[in-house]
């Protein structure tokens, strides 16, 4: 509740060197991060308008393209709480060699964000780095928006982050006081306040505020879904979005609007729903505390995530045993596919695979659409989402992958058990190589993808896996498949 005014010594640094930076023709800002590191630097430049190239994956066709851009204008941004995030390391590792492979002195291009203690502060200062900001360290990942994690990436590629601290600290007054309208408890109320409602639809109104509902989606998930409790959030692509999956009454519309505070209002079909409104700094930190509560509410810690290390572990397993490829249990039209126990039995064709995954799901259920692909090339692979939820009338989630595994990944699988999962995977045509791993970005994501659905799997959760040969051609056939 404090950082709104705790952060503010950060802005002079940050300044100074943005400042250098363009003096030296350093215009391109890479930021490597996961989870909290790059989403609320993802919401708040593309609010602002504001260029930031972010790199959240562990594809090889988005890490190769990262590298071959103009590596001459280019800074990069390490963010990672702990120092050891296995996908920023890897990115690090990466654009260390390119770099030297094209004559530029590395450590000069780097900026570290990071808690002070950590691995990659030891590492950063030992190298040289260009410099190191050192975040609250008592602040989790996701409630650091208004940390050097949201603050220092956003600044660098020209976002005047004093507006956001400004908005924050004109609500702490009224984020902090015991009364009924309070907007944080407001929200909390939406979220939580009726155990009937485990989901809640987010959508945008009008606010001005690109991305948001990606940023709350972690937020809320990696807080809540523990216990075989929580909230499951919902990221829509538009204000019609709410209508769809929403006949059993277990959902709730949360819309993000102009104006300012939080009221309880009904949607365009009469039912309720929460409408907040205010500045994007305001709605961070309106947001933060909302979670917060919710997680009082439902009777969880909100600052923990045991589930996320569990897939952490089970692909680092895999990456070390490197294991033989699990045989597909039938190839139709250039898609393998691959499921849990049983699942498959009596199965012959990608349709009817997909056909018995969705038999799957309760009238209590959602779908989660995890996709390992490339969210550039395949981004329209998002619109399976609302036609999967027109087709099965339940909510249904779309995350890529491992970016997910960072936000829903703690949901699915600490959550209520009523998800049933479908992994999009692909053979990419070329790989990256991670210097000095035994690995490459290749066989990184796919044992993130494996090491997953084997964590759900043990936690009985169905899962497909639809593995495309050739990506470039195949994903036409999964937009038909999932229609």
């Amino acid at each position: 509740m404090s950082l709104p005014v705790s952060s503010r010594p950060l802005l002079a640094e940050i300044d100074a060197l943005r400042a250098q930076l363009r003096a030296e023709g350093l215009d391109r800002v890479v930021l490597c991060g996961m989870g909290g590191s790059s989403l609320a630097p993802e919401v708040i430049t593309r609010s602002y308008g504001v260029p930031l190239e972010i790199l959240d994956s562990t594809n090889p066709s988005v890490v190769a393209r990262a590298l071959s851009a103009d590596l001459h204008r280019t800074v990069v941004v390490v963010s990672s709480k702990s120092g050891g995030t296995l996908e920023t390391d890897s990115q690090r590792r990466a654009f260390t060699a390119a770099f030297e492979a094209a004559g530029i002195d590395a450590p000069s291009r780097f900026v570290v964000v990071t808690d002070a203690g950590s691995d990659l502060e030891k590492l950063a200062t030992e190298a040289g780095y260009r410099k190191v900001f050192l975040a609250d360290s008592s602040v989790g990942g996701r409630y650091s928006a208004l940390t050097a994690f949201g603050l220092v990436p956003s600044a660098l590629a020209g976002v005047e982050v004093a507006e956001l601290l400004d908005a924050a600290e004109e609500a702490m007054s009224e984020l902090g006081a015991d009364t009924g309208d309070n907007p944080g408890l407001v929200l909390a109320a939406a979220l939580a306040g009726d155990p009937a409602r485990d989901k809640v639809v987010i959508a945008n109104a009008g606010a001005g505020i690109v991305g948001f509902a990606d940023w709350a989606e972690q937020l809320i998930a990696e807080s809540t879904g523990k216990n075989g409790r929580g909230v499951l959030p919902v990221a829509v692509e538009d204000l019609e979005a709410p209508e769809v999956g929403r006949p059993a009454g277990d959902v709730t519309v949360t819309l993000l609007a102009a104006g300012e505070g939080a009221a309880v209002d009904t949607d365009t079909a009469g039912k309720p729903c929460a409408v907040v409104s205010g500045p994007l700094g305001a709605q961070f930190l309106a947001w933060e505390t909302a979670t917060a509560i919710a997680g009082r509410l439902i009777g969880i810690n909100p600052f923990d995530q045991p589930d996320v290390e569990s897939a952490k572990k089970a692909a680092r397993g895999l990456l070390d045993a490197q294991p033989e490829a699990e045989p597909p249990a039938l190839v139709d039209n250039g898609i393998e596919v691959r499921g849990s126990a049983s699942l498959l039995d009596g199965v012959d064709t990608a349709a009817g695979a997909v056909e018995a995954l969705l038999r799957e799901l309760g009238d209590d259920g959602y779908v989660a659409v995890m996709a390992y692909l490339d969210s550039e090339r395949d981004g329209r692979l998002r619109d399976v989402r609302a036609s999967l939820s027109r087709r099965t009338g339940r909510p249904v989630t779309f995350g890529w992958g491992p970016r997910f595994l960072h936000s829903t990944g703690q949901y699915h699988k600490g959550g209520p058990a009523q998800g049933v999962f479908l992994q999009l995977t692909s053979s990419e045509p070329e790989d990256v190589e991670i210097p000095d791993r035994p690995f490459t970005f290749g066989s990184l994501i796919s044992a993130q993808a494996a090491g997953d659905a084997a964590v759900l799997a043990d936690h009985d959760r169905p899962v497909l896996r639809l593995h495309l040969q050739d990506p470039t051609t195949d994903v036409a056939a999964v937009q038909e498949l999932l229609a």
